[in-house]
């Protein structure tokens, strides 16, 4: 029997089956994908095949082929990665200007991660009714920037009324009929959000600790939620870090878009944009066509071999 896993929680999987039944399913045997060195062979988003066994529960038998998925370095173990969701139409990463900071070198190693795999991305600026003038500035500048680049922005507050400019109300549109992933730093609104699409789903949300500024994790498991619009948003724990994993240095280049486009007029077809002449991208970078925050990140995931400062789980 075919469904889709809908819910993981680390052991069991809750998988909804094509005749709209939901049966709580365990990996059958020594369940391994192939090429993929994961801490979690099957994650939300996938569909599978099941064997429903006397007990009412299944267990998993076959995993369909991809379309995609969105992936990062597991947090305690540096050779294997962790599926975050598969199959979407889009993510939406939710940052904050402030309460917390969301810096834009985890920005920009969560959208090359994204191109990597071929998942669309908007760029969702939360709690704007917190930010000072200066902090509403420097947002206006971040989100020229990542749309200058192509990247759709959207602000938001999460707790504004339904008739405001700021509303979350603005993201049905954008998530109808689609399934989208919900990602960022632990305490961004990630919860907040998807409770304001869903109230029935009540969701817990935490406050934000004073002394560091972070947020405090409470989504402890994926899941798909259903929305009454069609589609289904998909709500993951925090993650402090994005550690890219299996990226290529040399295709690195092609998921920064802006330094994609201005690298195919350097005068080496290899050329790594850090030293060599006639580089149409370190050019462009003085010119300031390219951004200083864009390449800094580039450079940091091009020479940054041990990733555990960005890739701590929360």
């Amino acid at each position: 029997m075919r469904g889709l896993v809908i819910k993981n929680t680390g052991s069991w999987y809750t998988v909804k089956t094509d005749d709209g039944r939901t049966i709580e399913s365990k990996i059958k045997g020594n369940f391994r994908l192939k090429g993929i060195r994961s801490t979690n062979p099957i994650s939300v988003g996938d569909y599978v095949q099941i064997i429903i066994n006397q007990e009412g529960t299944a267990f998993i038998s076959e995993i369909e082929d991809r379309k995609n998925y969105i992936i990062r370095k597991s947090s305690n173990l540096s050779k294997q990665s962790h599926i975050i969701a598969a199959n979407l139409d889009q993510a939406f990463l939710i940052v904050t200007i402030n309460y917390p900071e969301t810096s834009t070198t985890f920005i920009d190693r969560f959208l090359a991660g994204a191109e990597a795999y071929r998942v669309p991305v908007v760029l969702v600026f939360n709690k704007h009714d917190l930010l000072n003038e200066d902090e509403r500035r420097y947002q206006e500048a971040v989100i020229k920037l990542y749309e200058s680049i192509g990247y759709k922005c959207v602000t938001v507050q999460a707790t504004a009324e339904i008739d405001s400019e700021e509303s979350i109300e603005k993201l049905r549109p954008l998530l109808a009929g689609k399934v989208t992933l919900m990602s960022g730093n632990s305490g961004v609104g990630k919860s907040t959000i998807i409770n304001k699409l869903l109230p029935n789903v009540n969701l817990r949300t935490a406050e934000i600790s004073d002394t560091h500024n972070t947020g405090m994790h409470t989504t402890t498991f994926s899941e798909m939620l259903e929305l009454p619009e069609g589609g289904y948003v998909i709500d993951t724990p925090g993650i402090k870090g994005f550690g890219t994993f299996d990226i290529d240095k040399e295709e690195l280049t092609s998921y920064f878009r802006e330094i994609f486009k201005f690298s195919e007029s350097c005068r080496f077809n290899n050329c790594t944009h850090t030293h060599e002449p006639g580089c149409a991208v370190r050019k462009a970078l003085e010119e300031h066509y390219i951004a200083e925050s864009r390449y800094n990140s580039y450079l940091s995931m091009l020479e940054d071999k041990d990733e555990n400062k960005y890739r701590e789980a929360f």
